[in-house]
């Protein structure tokens, strides 16, 4: 649950810009409109600044219906835009993202990024365009080190390998791979190691805290008696005349 990658990831994987400032994670357990329909869980469950929803997915093993699967969590955030009373049926763009560890399509060994949108059969184009399904097919990637360009081709390989690395490559010397490395460490930590990181943490937190406290308040001092400072001035001036 890290904004900071989960904004760099998205923006790779669908913009490959800075088009995502913020996000705000959602309530990832779903239940239907009636109290006999299925719920959906979600991995992640978050939208931007634009009301616009992401939804994450990671798939380890296949599953026989996954596309199904896809359209039936797909309905969730398109659901819950109803408004009540008066609403023109506006809606946010819908983006679910799915990391699978597993090839669905054997056609192609090369393909292994999906973007599905509604599409016009006749034209060809974008029927609609706030509808977007977004498959990896994990294991046909195999692009090396030095072939990585992109932030898209590094955080698809850092998915890929991150379990395997035994040092952190060139090509990832960045700072949101800083953190990302940072949190895959603490992940491996036992109990004990993490108990003490989080006291550890607890303990500069606290202590960042007083500091920030005595410099407010030394700013705050100061404006003070720079206030004072002016009113004596100016009352001066006042008796001269």
């Amino acid at each position: 649950m890290n904004k900071e990658l989960l904004i760099s990831f998205l923006n790779a994987l669908l913009f490959k810009e800075e088009v995502i400032k913020d996000v705000t994670y959602l309530n990832a357990e779903h239940l239907g409109t009636q109290e006999y329909d299925r719920r959906a869980v979600f991995d992640v469950y978050c939208e931007n600044e634009k009301g616009e929803k992401f939804l994450v997915e990671m798939q380890r093993g296949e599953q026989q219906f996954f596309r199904d699967r896809s359209v039936f969590y797909f309905t969730f955030p398109i659901r819950e835009q109803a408004k009540r009373g008066e609403w023109d049926y506006e809606l946010k763009a819908v983006y679910v993202v799915g990391i699978l560890n597993f090839s669905f399509d054997n056609s192609d060994e090369e393909y292994f990024h999906h973007e599905v949108k509604l599409v016009d059969l006749y034209t060809h184009k974008v029927f609609y365009d706030k509808l977007t399904f977004v498959y990896l097919e994990m294991p046909k990637l195999n692009k090396s080190e030095d072939e990585l360009e992109s932030m898209f081709d590094k955080w698809l390989f850092v998915l890929r390998n991150l379990a395997s690395l035994l040092e952190r490559p060139k090509a990832l010397q960045n700072r949101v791979f800083d953190r990302l490395f940072e949190t895959a460490e603490i992940a491996k930590f036992t109990k004990t190691e993490l108990s003490e990181y989080w006291d550890s943490l607890k303990n500069f937190r606290d202590w960042y805290s007083v500091i920030s406290t005595a410099e407010k308040k030394g700013r705050e001092e100061g404006r003070k008696e720079v206030k004072r400072a002016n009113a004596r001035n100016l009352k001066k001036v006042r008796n001269s005349y």
